[in-house]
């Protein structure tokens, strides 16, 4: 992460010196000064699709990265999403048929964007991923990656659970066929071997709350439940009280909401994976390429996280969280 905003950096600083070599002078030091921070490089077009549904507070956060960074890089950004991966792959190919610049993507279901990807590639229109696909992107000749390791990242919480004292582990997977979401469980249960997986339907909140407070009614030994989204482990804060348990809510990811549930003790802790420097980054890292021929990573995925929130630092990071970036 410290290499690509290092190498953005450098790209900003030439352009300031460009500008006073080529005037000299006070008038030009001032003149880059004003810039400062701020390209002024062509437009160029950056489609940046991901796997994002409806509500999912997650991917606002993701969006403000890219945002950000577009506004930073003189990048006209057109953001699409769908949670279903053959209409993903149909969003990436419209982008590469209106022959965009760059193209971020997320490869949470890979297999269903192998065809779109290739045909970026014969395009000519670099390609990098964030969020989903770290054990896919380099095979299927991505550039650069931007997320987390998500077997890691659950190995991690499991570890956690563990050290708290849990007994019984309800992982919630609210997508089918994500294979980050499979990731994280499969990364808690190699740590926990007393975590159960429950698939619920993450387009239908009220569905989510009422499979959760249902498993819990039927099963009184889970003592812990872990969402893999914000919204998904508020739904859960809601399913234990509607089913009298006294289990404890953990949750990957933040939200508003999130981090003032954590500061009333309603979940416990949260994984954070940093979702707005996946968005900057990743859009970053296309600019960096036309402009610079720069390409981030090195052949490596370029970690955000993971990092865990709890009562103990939630207040620095809340406030943060108010502009929608944390």
């Amino acid at each position: 992460m410290r290499k690509s905003l290092t190498m953005a950096s450098v790209a900003v600083l030439a352009t300031s010196l460009a500008a006073c070599s080529s005037t000299g002078g006070r008038k030009a030091v001032e003149e880059a000064s004003n810039n400062a921070g701020h390209a002024n490089t062509p437009t160029m077009t950056v489609a940046l699709v991901t796997h994002s549904g409806p509500g999912d507070t997650f991917w606002d956060i993701v969006r403000k990265g890219a945002e950000d960074a577009a506004a930073k890089d003189n990048v006209k950004l057109e953001y699409t999403s769908d949670p279903d991966g053959s209409k993903q792959s149909n969003l990436v190919q419209q982008a590469v048929d209106k022959k965009v610049d760059g193209i971020a993507l997320t490869l949470a279901k890979p297999d269903a964007m192998k065809g779109s990807v290739e045909a970026a590639k014969k395009a000519g229109i670099p390609v990098v991923a964030l969020n989903g696909g770290l054990d896919d992107w380099k095979k299927m000749g991505v550039e650069s990656y931007f997320g987390q390791d998500e077997k890691i990242a659950g190995e991690a919480a499991g570890d956690k659970l563990k050290s708290g004292g849990a007994k019984k582990v309800l992982c919630v997977i609210h997508e089918q066929g994500n294979v980050g979401h499979m990731d994280r469980c499969a990364g808690v249960k190699s740590k926990f071997a007393a975590t159960e997986n429950i698939y619920v339907n993450g387009t239908d909140m009220p569905s989510v709350q009422s499979a959760i407070t249902s498993k819990l009614q039927q099963d009184k030994t889970i003592d812990a439940v872990l969402g893999l989204g914000g919204p998904y482990a508020m739904a859960a804060t809601k399913s234990v009280k509607d089913a009298s348990s006294d289990a404890k809510v953990y949750t990957f990811d933040t939200s508003n909401e999130v981090l003032g549930a954590i500061k009333a003790g309603t979940i416990q802790w949260a994984v954070d994976q940093q979702p707005y420097l996946q968005g900057y980054l990743a859009v970053d890292s296309l600019w960096l390429r036309k402009n610079n021929g720069n390409i981030v990573g090195g052949g490596e995925p370029v970690l955000t996280g993971p990092a865990f929130i709890d009562k103990s630092n939630v207040a620095d990071v809340e406030k943060y969280a108010k502009s929608g970036r944390r």
